[in-house]
């Protein structure tokens, strides 16, 4: 087993590491399009993430997440699943600091609550005509086929034959006289959206009472300084818990490449167990990644890497 401590991020042969993006120039790019806001809605002490354009927009800020919803066609299996998108401890920290940062705010947002409202109604009532156009033109239908079906049995029950005249005749009094009542207009309540409309002041009271707002433990802020850095270097970073791990890091979305580390997070004067150091070592060799041992050195400190690779017994 060899141990190679590390300052930057290393790959055995064949592997791909994602470096940061640069310019022209040869410097770091700075100039880049303002992420958008993202909203994210607290149940519990468990965020999620439900509309689509957030969870794309997550995507693309490199937070992963996990889909944790029923698919509306295919309710009863676990095979695949929808939203919500369900984030970790650190993918809300991470999000929740880019989005204090002030740059993540689209130009063409609206400037006040007011007009946010009053395009949210705006929309709601088009959405309203909208619906209930459509369901006019059902139910419509479904009543001409019904008066059909009832002419249709009346002949073969042996009643007086109806002339096709007399059908057409009917069906064009109908659509005359025809009126759907609004009263019986199908509402879908909007379960998903619920929360957005909170004022700024009870926005403030709810992010003071939210998941890890208060005094957080040491363990966790070491495993978030770990898990900025690694998205700070361009990797995609999900759980590891099945892996015996902290995080798995992926050269890139997780769609298309497969993890190729390990992600441990241990403090630089802890003191590992031997065994603790080959048992992670062995299982990183079996399922072909490399560990990580992730050190932060502190609030503004680098993190320290110390990769482990399995050679064989000596």
């Amino acid at each position: 087993m060899d141990a190679t401590p590390t300052s930057e991020l290393t790959s055995t042969p064949g592997q791909h590491v994602v470096e940061p993006l640069q310019d022209e120039g040869g410097g770091h790019s700075t100039s880049r399009r303002p992420d958008p806001l993202i909203g994210i809605h607290l149940c519990g002490s468990t965020a999620l993430v439900w509309r689509t354009a957030d969870v794309r927009a997550a995507r693309e800020a490199g937070v992963v997440g996990s889909l944790v919803g029923a698919l509306p066609r295919q309710p009863r299996q676990n095979g695949r699943l929808g939203r919500p998108l369900q984030l970790g401890q650190e993918e809300l920290r991470l999000l929740l600091e880019k989005q204090a940062s002030g740059d993540d705010i689209e130009s063409s947002a609206p400037n006040s609550e007011g007009e946010v409202q009053q395009a949210q109604t705006e929309c709601y009532e088009e959405e309203q005509r909208s619906s209930f156009e459509a369901q006019s033109i059902l139910a419509l239908e479904e009543r001409k086929s019904a008066l059909l079906r009832a002419m249709g049995g009346a002949k073969q029950g042996g009643g007086t034959s109806q002339p096709d005249g007399g059908v057409s005749g009917r069906l064009e009094v109908l659509d005359q006289s025809f009126v759907f009542p609004r009263s019986a207009v199908a509402v879908q309540l909007r379960t998903a959206r619920a929360g957005l409309s909170h004022c700024s002041d009870e926005r403030t009271l709810l992010s003071a009472a939210q998941p890890g707002s208060s005094q957080r433990a040491p363990r966790s802020e070491s495993r978030f300084q770990v898990f900025r850095d690694l998205r700070q270097r361009g990797y995609y970073i999900t759980s590891a818990g099945k892996f015996g791990g902290d995080f798995l890091v992926y050269p890139g979305d997780p769609l298309r490449f497969h993890a190729h580390f390990i992600a441990v997070c241990v403090a630089l004067d802890e003191q590992l167990p031997l065994v603790d150091v080959l048992a992670v070592a062995r299982l990183g060799s079996n399922v072909k990644k490399t560990v990580l041992l992730c050190s932060p050195g502190g609030p503004a400190a680098p993190v320290h890497y110390t990769s482990l690779q399995w050679s064989g017994m000596v």
